[in-house]
């Protein structure tokens, strides 16, 4: 691989996560908004608990995801909507002013985040921002 060539990627790299965390951030504001169990307040929530989404889902789910593939698989899915929850729940722990009270608040999380997510990386896509 070139320099060039990895430097392009490098580049393409820091410009996903930065693009994510923002996506992540307005997931964070909406479901701030939908639901009462839910409380962030400040920048830095949003911004640290947006980043640790971010990275979150970049490394340590994947991770997680093919660790527990005879998990996975033997509850048909189930068991990554409690990875998901995990990385959310990992979310709240490090943001300060972050707190989610309730497992269905954790589980309407973890779906808002998930379809603001997939509504941008898809309109990004049509674009060709991706």
């Amino acid at each position: 691989m070139s320099r060039t060539h990895r430097r392009q990627s490098n580049e393409s790299w820091v410009i996903w996560l930065v693009l994510t965390a923002g996506i992540n951030v307005l997931a964070l504001l909406l479901i701030n908004w939908m639901f009462d169990s839910v409380g962030i307040q400040g920048f830095w929530s949003y911004f640290l608990g947006a980043l640790t989404l971010t990275i979150g889902n970049a490394i340590i789910k994947p991770i997680l995801a093919l660790l527990t593939l005879p998990l996975i698989l033997v509850t048909f899915g189930l068991f990554y909507l409690l990875i998901n929850i995990a990385m959310v729940a990992l979310a709240e722990w490090i943001a300060p002013n972050f707190s989610i009270d309730g497992f269905w608040a954790y589980v309407g999380t973890v779906v808002v985040v998930w379809a603001v997510n997939w509504i941008a990386h898809e309109g990004m896509e049509r674009t060709g921002l991706r």
